[in-house]
């Protein structure tokens, strides 16, 4: 699916406008800025407009703009997003002088961006990674106070209900009566089940799992982080999943190699002047693999290691 056909940035004249303008607001024509970004940005790559597939993704080193230019994208088409993103005085603006054009469906009818569509950044995952473990050891902590006073709630006397002052009391005591009803889940009752956490990775990969939905357009700033070789091989199969069968278009920052050959994947290289879409087994990054594991080939065919 593609909602999202075309996007346009501004040229180096109206990023010059932007900036004097600002200026100008700053203090008249001495005006200053304190922050130029992102103008100046993607005119020196010669990028002036990007064309996008069902995947789409932006390679490059750090400083390449890659996660700029999702950021832009984002805010352009105000999709959702969880962590707080400041771009600075001219970001605003930039975005504002950006231009877009969605796709079309099967019918030739014109597509919009589907409300759920969301900005995922590494903030998000780290986020939802140390939120999973506080709330684990905050209900770790009221679990041993239930422990406590699970008998006495269920052996003690019985609680006469004589007003709503009573009602929580009362409940507790019927709860732990329950005779189908063990201690067990009395606790998963009472304060609740921990999230199940295991290693990083695995903790992040459910986390995408858990958040991509179909039917939507999703930006991805680095889904690799914490993830290992092979949980980024399992994001591979579920990106491509999302793509092929539910309806997801992705926009995707990333220098992972497993990434970068995804099916069908559109490449945009930023750290090419001009910007020139290539293929996964060009990039520099894939190519330093490449080349590290030929020098050693012959550690992988030994028959007696």
């Amino acid at each position: 699916m593609v909602y999202l056909e075309k996007f346009i940035l501004p040229d180096e004249e109206q990023e010059y406008k932007i900036a004097k303008v600002r200026r100008a607001e700053n203090g008249g024509d001495l005006g200053y800025l304190e922050n130029g970004y992102p103008c100046m940005l993607f005119p020196q790559r010669e990028l002036e407009e990007l064309d996008f597939e069902p995947v789409t993704i932006f390679y490059g080193g750090n400083g390449s703009g890659k996660s700029t230019l999702l950021n832009v994208i984002a805010e352009k088409l105000s999709l959702l997003r969880m962590a707080p993103f400041n771009g600075g005085e001219l970001f605003a603006p930039y975005v504002r002088e950006c231009g877009l054009r969605c796709g079309f469906d099967d019918e030739g009818e014109p597509l919009s961006v589907p409300k759920r569509s969301r900005i995922i950044t590494s903030d998000d995952v780290f986020d939802y990674m140390l939120a999973a473990r506080t709330r684990n050891e905050e209900i770790a902590e009221d679990t041993e106070k239930a422990k406590e006073e699970y008998f006495a709630i269920k052996y003690g006397d019985t609680v006469r209900f004589s007003g709503m002052a009573d009602y929580e009391a009362a409940r507790l005591q019927l709860l732990s009566r329950q005779k189908s009803l063990s201690r067990r889940k009395f606790m998963h009752r009472v304060v609740g089940k921990q999230v199940r956490l295991r290693s990083n990775g695995e903790t992040a990969l459910r986390f995408f799992e858990q958040e991509l939905k179909d039917g939507a357009l999703y930006c991805l700033d680095e889904p690799e982080n914490s993830l290992s070789p092979k949980y980024q091989l399992e994001m591979k199969s579920l990106l491509e999943e999302k793509s092929r069968y539910g309806g997801c278009q992705l926009i995707i920052a990333t220098h992972s190699p497993f990434l970068l050959a995804l099916r069908g994947a559109k490449i945009y290289d930023l750290d090419s002047v001009p910007v020139l879409p290539k293929k996964w087994w060009d990039l520099e990054n894939t190519r330093l693999y490449f080349d590290f594991f030929q020098q050693n080939r012959e550690l992988f065919l030994k028959k007696d290691r």
